[in-house]
């Protein structure tokens, strides 16, 4: 498991961060949501180690990961950014085999074990057959994907995510969101940020809210993910839709009508 607790942060001397704790296990997918800088990305590249708290600490398996061999790091913790164009015509399969990096060296020329490695990685997220594909030709979902792919290559079991649903369309967005529930519960840790309160109601096993620095609730998606948690989140006044089981299914705007919905 990796921890960040009581983190403190500023930029420039305007506070960002006042003490937020927040933790991933192997076999959870857990959301992030916070208004727009809030401190999320903030807060996952503190506990990436690429940024230093001004107070706190973040630990791996119950060891501070200040000081920690970076490539010892990578093999553990996996970083996976939002969906960018590539300044080169790398292939889907160049891009995931960058993921070996912390396992090869950046001198070492990529073995028979580590293109198996790729390989099994592309196939375990269904776009084997993009591997030859140039990545600046795909499509933005598939281009998430293959980062993914990258990630899992490294051989680590805890995935942190920073808005991988962000420019995708709805189709692509729910397809992303089934391959993130297989991988918890195939063992992974999933840590992702969001702005859309809809999301973490579909798959995720917890939710963490980020308000004014630091981590104002986290709990299950019923229990945190409330209209009057979205009213202090967004300042917007929100309904639940509900399902006849009584789960929550999606957040609509106080007096907006409903009556084209099922």
């Amino acid at each position: 498991m990796i921890e960040a607790r009581d983190i403190h942060f500023a930029y420039r001397g305007r506070r960002v961060l006042t003490g937020a704790t927040l933790s991933l296990a192997p076999g959870e997918l857990v959301c992030l949501l916070g208004a727009n800088g809030a401190g999320k990305s903030t807060l996952l590249k503190i506990l990436l180690g690429l940024l230093k708290p001004a107070a706190g600490k973040v630990s791996l398996g119950g060891t501070p990961i200040a000081g920690m061999d970076r490539r010892k790091l990578a093999q553990c913790l996996a970083y996976v950014p939002q969906v960018h164009a590539a300044p080169f015509p790398y292939t889907v399969r160049e891009v995931a085999l960058m993921g070996r990096l912390p396992v090869t060296g950046m001198f070492r020329a990529a073995h028979a074990a580590d293109h198996q490695a790729v390989q099994r990685a592309l196939d375990h997220l269904a776009i084997g057959h993009l591997a030859d594909r140039p990545y600046t030709e795909v499509s933005g979902g598939e281009r998430q994907l293959a980062l993914i792919a990258r990630a899992l290559a490294q051989d680590a079991r805890l995935l942190v995510m920073d808005e991988p649903l962000a420019g995708l369309d709805y189709g692509h967005q729910v397809r992303l969101l089934a391959r993130l529930e297989s991988l918890a519960e195939e063992g992974y840790g999933v840590l992702m940020t969001t702005h859309d309160p809809d999301q973490p109601l579909h798959g995720c096993q917890r939710v963490a809210m980020l308000i004014d620095g630091c981590i104002a609730s986290v709990g299950t998606p019923a229990d945190v993910l409330t209209p009057e948690a979205i009213y202090q989140l967004y300042g917007i006044r929100v309904d639940l839709l509900r399902a006849a089981d009584g789960n929550g299914l999606a957040f609509r705007p106080t007096g907006r009508s409903t009556a084209c919905l099922p």
